[in-house]
């Protein structure tokens, strides 16, 4: 049977599906030797959106994770994925910003490294991988998938051509974040692009948005896929990834197999299951086909946030509203691929167009720096009357030429002596605070411990107070009691 090779998505994009990236990294020291030695091919740790979180929301500092999962998996590459030429913002940076990103990418223990474009420009794509590749990193090069009238397979056979002509990847990767790939569809693009591909592996990365990712994938590897996108689940399924468990039982019914240890798979999916019970995580779950999905391609971490935005101003009965208007509004602007940060531009416009009533009529500034050009060439040209529109209600600070990205990486070390370069990375990309905040969060914790249950807490609270005859608590199953007895002294208890 064929090998196929799997790559571990778990401690990326299976928390961030699932768990809207709060993995700690003392949830994944625990189980990192263990993933190391069970046969991953390679282990995907992180995007944008981990060191986002982790300065935002965990007090992490992201650099130190990869370190300290450098440390431990020691035979099995780390990789990681670079958002374009926009990195952590909304915003393209600087040229030398992006070349030390890499830089200390590389540097602090990734040996895979790789950029997806949201609109598919081969060239910024390149841009990540030619330093990646000089600086002897294994490269791959993402091919963001779409359903529109333009994305079609002619066009991402020349998008593949271009990448292959390049010789600075070693694997080119199809990035379905939509969960929008069928079988009909991986029996027409799979061969097309593997027939332009050579030697260079294809990979599959999609979601289980539509309950349809586990056919794909094994459609895909019947077809000559040669790397898949997996998770372990309780991180797997749902808006996440297809399960390595349920994949590696299914492969042989398409002449395949991945050869992983079982036993270190089991030890893994109980760590995670384990957090996810004493913490009130989700475990992922089959979701339903939905044929509405094909129509918006919202990502399933974009959709929570949209009902969010909606509740927020008092409107959550009008979500399925807000959903047809993604489809309009991303017809109206040429079709952008529903990936970040366009699906958020898009998402954001048309929460705008439904509470507002009158279509366009407030534009934010990342709306009008997509119309005009600014992020790239376009997958096709923006309706005349919205652009028009765009333009007229759009702010004046957003010129129609971008104006230029300043060399930045001087400045920052000018600004910051005493910082690392790691750390004037951050200063860079995170505002005010954060990054000094997060510094003082302190030593970062490596070992992951359950949250203790309220009563215990109630219990040492009493424990403290003056001798007590007798206190009784119960909750639900639950009943502690605490006996004194007379004369007892703090000393006696």
């Amino acid at each position: 049977m064929r090998e196929i090779r799997i790559i571990d998505t778990t401690l990326r994009d299976g928390h961030q599906c699932l768990w809207a990236t709060r993995m700690t990294t003392a949830m994944m020291l625990p189980v990192a030797e263990t993933m190391d030695r069970l046969g991953f091919h390679q282990i995907d740790l992180a995007g944008a959106i981990q060191f986002d979180v982790c300065v935002r929301y965990l007090g992490e500092d992201p650099w130190e994770r990869v370190r300290l999962m450098r440390s431990r998996v020691v035979d099995t590459p780390l990789r990681a994925i670079v958002r374009s030429k926009s990195l952590v913002s909304f915003d393209l940076v600087p040229d030398d910003v992006i070349d030390l990103w890499i830089d200390r990418l590389h540097h602090n223990g990734f040996r895979v490294i790789g950029a997806f474009d949201g609109l598919n420009d081969m060239d910024n794509v390149l841009f990540t991988a030619s330093r990646a590749k000089a600086l002897g990193a294994r490269t791959f090069g993402a091919l963001a998938f779409s359903e529109s009238p333009v994305h079609t397979d002619d066009l991402y056979v020349e998008k593949a051509k271009t990448l292959v002509a390049s010789g600075l990847v070693d694997s080119v990767m199809l990035k379905d974040a939509g969960g929008l790939l069928t079988q009909e569809r991986v029996r027409t693009l799979v061969p097309a692009l593997k027939g332009v591909l050579g030697d260079v592996p294809l990979e599959i990365h999609s979601h289980c948005l539509t309950g349809l990712a586990p056919l794909v994938y094994l459609e895909a590897a019947r077809l000559g896929a040669d790397e898949l996108h997996c998770s372990v689940w309780p991180l797997a399924s749902g808006a996440a990834q297809p399960a390595v468990q349920q994949l590696v039982h299914n492969l042989p019914s398409v002449g395949c197999a991945a050869t992983l240890d079982e036993a270190d798979i089991a030890e893994v999916s109980a760590h995670f299951l384990r957090i996810a019970e004493a913490e009130g995580r989700p475990v992922g779950a089959p979701l339903d086909y939905d044929a509405f999905h094909f129509e918006h391609q919202v990502p399933g971490g974009m959709l929570s946030n949209l009902r969010f935005q909606l509740e927020q101003v008092g409107l959550p009965e009008r979500f399925d509203e807000v959903l047809r208007e993604c489809a309009r509004v991303r017809d109206e602007l040429g079709w952008p691929i529903m990936i970040t940060p366009f699906a958020q531009l898009v998402g954001t416009q048309a929460v705008l167009n439904v509470v507002h009533g009158e279509r366009y009529r407030i534009v934010p500034d990342e709306v009008k720096k997509y119309a005009l050009g600014h992020y790239g060439e376009l997958p096709a040209p923006v309706q005349p009357d919205v652009l028009d529109r765009i333009v007229a209600n759009g702010t004046r600070r957003v010129t129609a030429v971008p104006p230029p990205r300043e060399p930045a990486v001087a400045r920052l070390r000018r600004q910051y002596p005493r910082a690392s370069d790691e750390h004037r990375l951050l200063y860079y990309m995170f505002a005010g605070s954060q990054v000094d905040d997060m510094l003082a969060a302190g030593p970062m914790r490596t070992r992951w411990r359950p949250p203790r249950h309220p009563v215990v807490d109630l219990v040492a609270e009493l424990a403290k107070r003056p001798p007590l005859a007798h206190a009784r608590i119960e909750k639900g199953p639950l009943t502690v009691e605490l006996r004194g007895h007379e004369g007892a002294t703090d000393a006696d208890r």
